[in-house]
């Protein structure tokens, strides 16, 4: 629960800064939609589907919630993405951040994965990124600033069996924010990925006991990470600090 005396004490770079944040409202993207309402940003938050989870959300927000604004959108939805572009402008003008944060897995061997396991995954992951972004940068180029930051994955690299769909989602991530980190850069718009590792979320919860542990076996700080700490790291890159870091990928992984 916040308090407005809770949030003025910690007003940084970001207050009255509008951020976007896709998946904002479960894991990584509530804890980054948090840190931001607790700096005292606007947030337009958007959603996949549960509206009922949305609406907890806010209302946990306590005073803070007066400058979150949700939306149900699918990112992959190119018109659809196009139209909440349309409303963002005519309520707000432009925006500071991007946050590609909406992710989903559909694990599968790649012999036994369905078509519909692979396309969605792609759908979300990366085209979701690319329709995110294409609208968020028309609208920074109106002030010549802004921060764009993918949240991608380990996965890009390494590769789980059982999780080609999601690797190849993240490595793509990987390479537009590259080509697009420096197609902006000129307009000090700057685009960078943080890949978070294994991270404490609903997004890990289909893991089985014995799953976690050989996980956590992988992993040299032998813990899982906390959304927080993911959402420290986007703050850091989407601040005025961090304005000659560019087309870089900041790993927060305890050391996999």
């Amino acid at each position: 629960m916040f308090s407005v005396d809770s949030v003025a004490k910690n007003m940084s770079d970001f207050n009255n800064q509008k951020i976007v944040v896709t998946g904002a409202t479960r894991g990584i993207g509530r804890a980054i939609t948090t840190s931001f309402l607790e700096q005292g940003a606007t947030v337009i938050g958007i959603y996949g589907g549960n509206d009922a989870a949305a609406e907890a959300f806010r209302a946990g927000c306590g005073d803070a919630a007066q400058r979150l604004h949700l939306f149900k959108c699918d990112v992959s939805d190119y018109a659809a993405v196009e139209a909440f572009y349309a409303e963002i402008e005519s309520r707000f003008d432009t925006i500071d951040v991007l946050i590609n944060n909406a992710g989903i897995r559909r694990d599968a061997v790649l012999a036994m994965m369905k078509e519909d396991e692979w396309r969605r995954v792609i759908d979300i992951n990366l085209t979701g990124g690319y329709t995110m972004s294409k609208f968020a940068v028309q609208l920074m180029v109106k002030q010549k600033y802004g921060r764009i930051i993918f949240i991608t994955s380990p996965m890009a690299h390494l590769g789980f069996v059982g999780q080609a769909n999601y690797a190849a989602s993240k490595a793509g991530q990987i390479g537009m924010m590259k080509s697009l980190s420096k197609e902006t850069a000129k307009r000090k718009i700057t685009v960078n990925c943080v890949s978070p590792g294994f991270i404490a979320t609903e997004l890990l919860d289909d893991l089985d006991t014995e799953q976690v542990k050989a996980y956590k076996r992988l992993v040299p700080a032998r813990r899982f990470g906390k959304p927080e700490e993911v959402a420290d790291a986007v703050l850091f890159l989407a601040g005025s600090k961090a304005s000659y870091i560019n087309g870089a990928v900041l790993e927060i992984t305890g050391g996999l």
